[in-house]
């Protein structure tokens, strides 16, 4: 029993006191990624999170799929799956739950941290106040726990801002933005005026579910009475749910974070009149036994403040690709913007405009221009609003997150601030250990020399000549224009052959065609096109281009729309080559072509986009000459995707025991080796409602073992799903060399392997 007298003082409450080297306040995926990237670098961490659970927008309190720039797939990136941490969450997410349980991605997350020893993580905590030092440097932050009654003192040297309104940046005196910028601040020609908006607001969804029985509605006396107040009701449908109404948003006109209580009432509104229109209109049928099973208690925010950086991402750099010294991320997702009325407006909810491909993001854009010791991360780092429209999605959020964290430890090791890690050659070494860990900066590969393969003689046991796409598949009607993406050598002329069939005498179109950008992969360059008669029946065709690359790059064999034909698809799944479909998806914006209106400073050009699997086969080809595209000299080009080539080596599938020799002149003393697997970075892994074919990637080798030049088991390996392998031995070893023996995959996709990395 606890008793105590009267206080004439009052109380205080508990309070706690922490140190760390440094601090993430905000558990989303941006928190997340930057407080385990630091952890895993020896980095004293606390991670500070204002809710029960992390992931903020992904987690199962608001339930919005994590994207980036794969974009649903519904652009020209391929290969564009963030890699790194986020990878490692999203590949541990898709075997545990490709059903797209937004529950199971919170357990994924919440294990990931609190496997980090040296991370402290505080959940239900929010930072109130900051205290500083001096005029430019913070010392602590001041939490509350309002679940244990319990005030947190914490203090480091490092901190980083993730916690999407910016508090910490807010406190500190850091200067921010709110709104939009005009058009003539920076030139950005899409930037809105009043009359759409300056902000986009918030939104929240709701899940239905068929019950067994009758299940009767009455809606809250504070439900929306009147439909027609959605100008776009019409867009509702019975059986949506959850991201599926995305365009359920409000507060752009308003205080997105002081009036966040306000919003959240009237998208209440919104749901539960919207509901009672889908139960009561008579507008639906066979909506007696649906049941309203979840509707969120928190919205998931768009936009707020946006701070200052030592660089501002404009709209100039996402369409331009403009390339830094200083990239650390890559970004893809369109530029979107949506009218600031939200679900009151009679406009689109939202107007996306993409670029050919992806673009870097520079690290200046993640330190703060004011505070010496902050770190920004998530939505909140320094870019205009309209470069905000791309920056902002989760998995970009993520990604850059990894970069800060890893940078934050660089700066506790090193002891400097971040901003002097863009001094002394350490934004290079930054780039580097990012690329090591994953991160795949564009035209940025591992350094060769960090590679101590780049020093051995490496042998397979085979190699792949592409020379046939195997004949084994069904067959594809050429409704809509397709092309095989192969990468093609310099200066080399190429026949290929496929086998066609037709409803009737009539005319194929093939086109050979390039991309502006060798790094890119939107075919907007036509180098050759020819036009084939074709028999009534099934027949094989041989053609030649006579056109020739001036730089080894993917090129697209592009075979013109024509409802008449079927081509011969092929069920073998090969690292590095692809389809792409003239198609659409409207998710994104994307009917096939984008076609912006002149003045806005967007490009005209069309979309081939994939389909996901099952479908989405290769085209079944014979290629002359082969394909010499997947040597064992890839294995240290620094390069861990497709990105202007296959960068993997595979193995010939008659190849029984498929198996890497690298051996060395002088012995060398190892302590990790790391294996980086194909697990289709272009295969977008939506969290939540979308479902994915299968739990493991099929291309992801399952099976290894390696051995030292003197036989000794190093290390073995069954049941592997994940992108990349570290293998951080007990002791390190001197050898001459080391032997890998992996396994196919399976029966009709070969072995394949972008990177082996010694240290």
């Amino acid at each position: 029993m606890i008793t105590e007298a009267f206080s004439q003082k009052g109380r205080e409450n508990k309070i706690e006191k922490y140190s760390a080297d440094f601090v993430v306040v905000g558990g989303g995926l941006a928190g997340v990624c930057a407080a385990i990237s630091a952890a895993r670098k020896g980095t004293k961490t606390v991670l500070i999170q204002d809710r029960p659970v992390l992931g903020g927008n992904a987690s199962s309190e608001v339930r919005l799929w994590a994207l980036g720039a794969t974009s649903h797939m519904g652009n020209n990136n391929r290969w564009s799956r963030e890699g790194g941490l986020i990878d490692e969450i999203m590949v541990e997410n898709l075997y545990r739950n490709r059903e797209g349980n937004p529950i199971i991605f919170d357990t994924v997350l919440l294990e990931k941290v609190i496997n980090e020893p040296n991370i402290t993580l505080l959940l239900n905590t929010a930072v109130s106040d900051v205290k500083k030092s001096d005029d430019h440097t913070i010392k602590s932050v001041k939490a509350f726990n309002s679940q244990n009654s319990t005030e947190y003192d914490i203090e480091a040297p490092l901190f980083c801002d993730a916690s999407g309104d910016g508090i910490v940046g807010f406190k500190s005196g850091a200067s921010f933005r709110i709104g939009a910028e005009s058009k003539e601040e920076f030139g950005e020609l899409f930037a809105p005026d009043e009359s759409y908006g300056q902000l986009l607001g918030h939104s929240m969804f709701f899940y239905s579910k068929e019950s067994d029985k009758s299940v009767k509605y009455v809606a809250p006396s504070y439900a929306l009475q009147d439909i027609n107040d959605i100008p776009r009701h019409k867009l509702i449908r019975k059986n949506h749910k959850g991201c599926n109404f995305w365009w359920f948003e409000f507060g752009g006109r308003k205080d997105t974070i002081h009036e966040t209580e306000e919003i959240k009432w009237e998208l209440w509104k919104v749901i539960y009149g919207v509901w009672n229109y889908i139960k009561n209109s008579g507008e639906f049928d066979d909506v007696e036994n649906l049941d309203l099973e979840w509707v969120a208690n928190v919205p998931g925010k768009r936009e707020s403040r946006r701070f200052d950086g030592l660089y501002m991402m404009k709209q100039q750099d996402v369409l331009g690709q403009e390339v830094f010294d200083d990239a650390i991320a890559f970004g893809g997702w369109a530029l979107d913007l949506h009218p600031a009325d939200g679900i009151y407006s009679e406009l689109s909810g939202c107007t996306q405009w993409h670029s050919k491909g992806v673009y870097d993001i520079p690290y200046r854009s993640f330190v703060s221009k004011n505070i010496n010791n902050l770190f920004l991360a998530g939505r909140i780092i320094s870019a205009s609003h309209v470069a905000f429209g791309s920056t902002r999605v989760m998995l970009t959020c993520g990604f850059g997150a990894q970069a800060v964290g890893t940078a934050a430890a660089m700066c506790t090791s090193e002891k400097v601030l971040p901003a002097q890690i863009l001094e002394d050659g350490r934004i290079k070494t930054l780039q580097n250990q990012l690329n090591i860990d994953g991160q795949s900066i564009c035209n940025v590969p591992i350094q060769a020399k960090s590679n101590l393969l780049n020093k051995a003689t490496v042998e397979a046991s085979s190699t792949l000549k592409l020379f046939q796409i195997e004949t084994n598949g069904n067959w594809l009607p050429l409704d809509v224009s397709v092309a095989q993406l192969l990468p093609l050598k310099v200066n080399t002329k190429y026949s290929f052959k496929v086998t066609i069939k037709a409803k009737e005498a009539t005319q194929l179109e093939v086109q050979l065609r390039t991309s502006e950008l060798a790094h890119n992969y939107t075919p907007e360059i036509i180098l050759e096109q020819k036009i084939i008669s074709i028999e009534k029946g099934e027949q094989t065709i041989e053609f030649s281009f006579e056109a020739i690359i001036s730089e080894s790059s993917y090129a697209f064999v592009t075979f013109m729309a024509n409802e008449k034909l079927e081509l011969q698809e092929s069920d073998q799944l090969i690292t590095g080559i692809m389809t792409a479909f003239n198609g659409v998806n409207k998710k994104v914006s994307n009917t096939g072509k984008q076609t912006p209106p002149d003045g806005i400073g967007v490009d005209a050009f069309e979309f081939w986009i994939p389909n996901r699997r099952p479908e989405g086969k290769n085209i079944s080809l014979s290629i002359s000459p082969p394909l010499e595209i997947y040597e064992a000299a890839n294995l240290g080009n620094g390069y861990v995707r497709p990105w202007k080539g296959t960068n993997a080596w595979v193995a010939d599938l008659t190849d029984n025991t498929p198996e890497i020799n690298i051996e060395w002149d002088e012995l060398q003393t190892i302590n990790q080796i790391k294996l980086f697997f194909d697990t289709d970075y272009d295969h977008a892994m939506e969290t939540v409602q979308y479902g994915h074919p299968e739990d493991i990637i099929p291309f992801c080798i399952n099976t290894y073992k390696i051995y030292s030049a003197e036989g000794d088991l190093l290390f073995e390996k069954q049941g592997n799903y994940q992108t990349i392998n570290t293998i951080i031995l007990e002791e390190s070893i001197n050898t001459k060399g080391l032997r890998i023996k992996l396994e196919h995959p399976s029966k009709s996709v070969p072995a394949a392997l972008f990177e082996v990395f010694v240290a």
